[in-house]
């Protein structure tokens, strides 16, 4: 299928490593020039470098705090500088859960770092480089949001507070930037195998004695995760990839559920 992306510009976020990272190789597979944005220079310069190799693409490697707003803009200036033009945003960045206390315990200082790296980060990036997206219904932001927005997942208040707002951000944004033809929509992914969550897996079936294989069946079981398994990047990335593309031109305000049957919220009976 002819996606019309072939030298289209897509600005990632957390872009260095896991999702990102995937969402870059993706876009990249289909002739996408790319500008990576995240905080590890070493991490980020040789994700930037393999995809090159990899793919041919020109990507321009930015190391950006997204919680700053001088240090987005200063990115967006770089990328304006390198293609002038971006057709796509992908606002992925967010971080893990920090700790696995009761939140609502946390100094507000707490809650608000959580909510300004997720949902104001991508508030700041679509800003800084709104004004460098085309009118000619090529342009695309895409909004990586959670599972965590649909259904209660102890401890991830904070999670769940960015992944909703970040979802109805989406659909604000999409009526906003109707007239631009500018379409803005939302994934939605549950357990995805990062790299992070893999080795987190391989140390927890150390733990408890059992193969791998075994722990993730039980796990994503009692996760009331339908189809048995937790997804890969490339499956996520997948979505995204279609999201960016002239196929998916009529998909706007969507918010697209990639959790297998997670937030069916399944019970025995």
């Amino acid at each position: 299928m002819e996606l019309g992306l072939k030298g289209r510009v897509a600005a990632i976020t957390g872009g260095s490593k896991g999702i990102g990272k995937a969402i870059a190789r993706g876009l990249a597979a289909e002739g996408v020039n790319l500008v990576l944005l995240s905080r590890g220079k070493e991490v980020l310069d040789k994700a930037a470098e393999e995809i090159r190799k990899e793919y041919g693409v020109k990507v321009l490697a930015v190391v950006t705090d997204i919680t700053s707003s001088d240090s987005v803009k200063a990115a967006a200036a770089a990328a304006k500088s390198e293609f002038g033009t971006v057709h796509i945003i992908i606002n992925n960045a967010g971080g893990p859960i920090r700790r696995m206390d009761r939140q609502i315990t946390w100094a507000d200082t707490e809650w608000l770092e959580d909510i300004n790296l997720k949902t104001v980060g991508m508030l700041r990036v679509t800003q800084a480089f709104l004004p460098l997206m085309p009118k000619d219904g090529t342009g695309r932001i895409i909004n990586n949001s959670g599972v965590a927005a649909n259904l209660i997942w102890s401890p991830a208040l904070t999670h769940g507070i960015n992944n909703a707002g970040m979802n109805q951000a989406t659909t604000y944004l999409a009526l906003d930037l109707a007239g631009d033809q500018i379409t803005v929509n939302a994934i939605v992914p549950g357990l995805v195998g990062t790299e992070a969550r893999e080795a987190w897996a391989e140390n927890a079936s150390k733990a408890a004695g059992v193969s791998k294989a075994d722990f993730l069946a039980a796990f994503c079981k009692r996760m009331g995760i339908l189809s048995g398994r937790w997804a890969t990047m490339d499956e996520v990335a997948d979505t995204v990839t279609f999201l960016a593309s002239d196929r998916a031109k009529y998909i706007n305000g969507a918010k697209i559920v990639i959790d297998a049957g997670m937030s069916a919220n399944a019970r025995p009976a």
